[in-house]
């Protein structure tokens, strides 16, 4: 079996895509994890929804003591105090996020479209689940990745022609980070950018229901 990029390999890739002075909200899982892999020498000003803007690293479990309840974000994960943070009510974040301040928006996802649309808060079957703050972040941002695996457990392509789950936004994707491939969103279709070493464009179109357009400068991911 190909290997597959760990999800903190998929995360460090992300992280790559942040500029210096960027505002970035992540969202809960292999998202989260962009927060320890900013590349060294770039300053990015995370926000998260409950109200709070230039957070430091999220902490992992093994360092429980170091835990303040005072600094928790949207996702109940605890975060590491940073100088010049600040915090404010929920209504001023949202205020935030819907006005376009924030650069970047990183979010995970169940499916993807061929056009940008997500789908990534509910399944068939999850109806005790709400949207939340999924669909102000993923049209409020001025860009936002989605990373993800590119495939379901028993080996379904998450990447669609159509969602088939409710969306969340409609056409608001630019880049997808999965753990076998990078792809762009663009008027003209889906670009593949960067594979995972060892695969090949033949090998990630077979598990992509959408053709895939190959860059011209297509490539393998370099960390």
């Amino acid at each position: 079996m190909k290997r597959r990029l760990a999800e903190e390999v998929m995360a460090m890739r992300v992280a790559r895509e942040f500029r210096d002075g960027d505002c970035v909200n992540l969202g809960i899982g292999i998202p989260n994890l962009c927060a320890l892999l900013v590349p060294q020498g770039k300053t990015v000003h995370f926000q998260s929804q409950n109200g709070v803007l230039g957070y430091g690293p999220v902490l992992l479990a093994e360092e429980r003591d170091r835990v303040d309840i005072k600094y928790i974000d949207a996702g109940g994960r605890f975060f590491s105090p940073r100088l010049g943070m600040s915090f404010f009510d929920m209504g001023t974040s949202f205020d935030m996020i819907r006005a376009g301040r924030l650069d970047v928006t990183v979010l995970g996802a169940y499916q993807v479209s061929e056009k940008g649309d997500i789908a990534n808060y509910r399944r068939p079957g999850d109806a005790s689940i709400c949207i939340g703050g999924s669909m102000d972040l993923a049209v409020g941002a001025k860009r936002l990745i989605v990373a993800m695996e590119h495939c379901t457990k028993e080996g379904a392509p998450r990447i669609l022609r159509r969602c088939s789950y409710p969306l969340t936004g409609k056409e608001c994707v630019n880049l997808l980070v999965t753990d076998i491939a990078v792809v762009e969103v663009t008027r003209k279709g889906l670009v593949l950018q960067e594979l995972a070493p060892g695969w090949t464009p033949e090998e990630v179109q077979a598990v992509t229901e959408p053709t895939l357009l190959l860059a011209k400068d297509l490539k393998e991911i370099d960390l």
